[in-house]
């Protein structure tokens, strides 16, 4: 057992939690900035260019989510082997994993592509916003392949612990994309730049780039994984086995994604001025779930390679105090945000007074409840992790149709709240599901799950190799 593997499965969970959590911050932050690079440059073309990149994220984002599950079944099984020492499994998940996600992702990108004027259309999206967010669309899906491969790429990475390499692909990919996105958006000498869809190409570019650079790395083998052809025949086994993993966590990440979509819907109801605030503050929103993402990875690795190891008692230290520090932290971040509002919205909008009155009306709402996602995030990465992922699923499903869309239409068409109402929402459901996800945590049930036949076997043989080497 080498020294991580060794403070991941019996070292200071503090030191644990840090070692993986600091890196895949900083590539959270990095792969934010897409976005949020994204978001500045097109905030200088109006609000009605925001509001096409806005209504267009969730959609994208939905087809992307049938497919993810796919890779969190990869990552599960490639953390739950790497902690029991299985490391001809891990390269076996690895190769199968890619073959399910990029047959997935070709047909799901097709589909998106084809289906992307009905999909504005339904959303009753204003025709100063249409064909930008068309554009911006039609690119997005054909980057759907190379966003599944690098997700999967890293997915797979951070489940046997890797962060380091991850982390320098993304630096280097976000450099170029802050150097073609004002190029490709406005210009440079006798080219006249393509607004909103330059933006969307600017991100294709250096998603595919990150993409190909993942499987050059799984190919040459020399960081955890090694790929080999003859490990992309079909495993039919596995490939029942990751379905039935992974089908949860596809309706999770889609339930969401439908969510976003009909809060979207909901958001156009009161026009573009919403529409841009709505994108804004969801903007601010991603900032700040960076570092709690970070830290429920870094649960997501831990609880795996723990609950691998047959140690479900450490993997619920973990997650209690994961748990803590991001009701801590995210309270915290939530605090200044309620002060610094205008600022935070005025980055992305400097010139619309409207936009910026109605998205810092937005992060006020909302900004003093994010504790309860940073609870929310690392129980679901430990229901995640432990196999659970009917779980998450069903917490998901609660979150966006039991209470979140719900009460999002009830207060803004019932009520004199208007469009404040749906910022209420969020709210609201930051903490009735924080406290519904930690109760279900604290009951235990989440620790009996045994991903396969013979991890009981695996679990007690690594277990006592541990002890013996630990011994010498």
């Amino acid at each position: 057992m080498n020294a991580t593997q060794q403070l991941f499965l019996h070292g200071s969970i503090s030191k644990a939690l840090f070692k993986l959590g600091i890196p895949i911050i900083l590539i959270n932050v990095l792969q934010s900035a897409y976005q949020l690079t994204d978001a500045f440059w097109v905030g200088r073309l109006g609000a009605a260019q925001v509001a096409a990149v806005s209504i267009s994220m969730p959609v994208t984002f939905l087809v992307i989510a049938i497919g993810a599950g796919l890779a969190m079944a990869g990552a599960i099984l490639s953390a739950q082997y790497m902690g029991a020492g299985q490391q001809d499994k891990v390269n076996h998940v690895a190769a199968q994993t890619m073959l399910m996600v990029t047959l997935t992702a070709i047909v799901l990108g097709g589909i998106g592509y084809m289906l992307s004027p009905y999909f504005l259309t339904l959303l009753g999206v204003e025709d100063a916003v249409y064909g930008d967010a068309l554009k911006f669309m039609h690119v997005s899906f054909i980057g759907v392949i190379f966003v599944f491969i690098y997700a999967m790429f890293q997915s797979l990475m951070r489940g046997i612990g890797q962060t380091k390499v991850p982390l320098i692909i993304v630096s280097v990919t976000v450099l170029l994309n802050f150097v073609l996105d004002p190029l490709f958006i406005f210009g440079y000498g006798s080219f006249q730049g393509l607004g909103v869809m330059g933006a969307a190409l600017a991100t294709l570019v250096t998603q595919s780039l990150a993409a190909l650079a993942g499987v050059i790395i799984f190919l040459r083998g020399r960081h955890g994984i090694q790929l080999q052809l003859k490990s992309f025949y079909p495993d039919w086994q596995y490939i029942k086995q990751a379905f039935f993993l992974g089908a949860p966590g596809s309706i999770e990440l889609s339930a969401r994604a439908f969510g976003l979509i009909i809060m979207s819907f909901l958001v156009a109801s009161f026009g573009t001025q919403t529409i841009a605030s709505y994108g804004v503050g969801s903007n601010v929103l991603q900032m700040v779930m960076i570092p709690a993402m970070g830290l429920s990875m870094a649960v997501s690795t831990l609880v795996g390679q723990n609950m691998g190891a047959g140690n479900p008692k450490r993997a619920a230290q973990i997650t209690q105090l994961a748990s803590l520090w991001g009701l801590l932290g995210l309270s915290f971040v939530g605090g200044l945000a309620y002060y610094f509002a205008e600022v935070l919205v005025a980055f992305f909008i400097p010139d619309d007074g409207a936009v910026i009155a109605k998205g810092a009306s937005f992060i006020r709402i909302m900004c003093l409840t994010w504790g309860g996602i940073g609870v929310q995030l690392c129980v679901v990465a430990a229901f995640r992790a432990s196999g659970n992922m009917l779980n998450a699923m069903l917490v998901a499903l609660l979150s966006q149709g039991v209470v979140q869309f719900p009460a999002a239409y009830i207060l803004s068409k019932h009520t004199q709240l208007g469009d404040n109402g749906i910022w209420y929402s969020f709210a609201i459901t930051n903490v009735v599901i924080a406290l519904i996800t930690y109760a279900w945590f604290a009951q235990g049930s989440w620790q009996k799950t045994i991903l396969t036949k013979e991890d009981k076997d695996i679990a007690k043989i690594s277990q006592e190799a541990f002890i013996e080497e630990g011994s010498h």
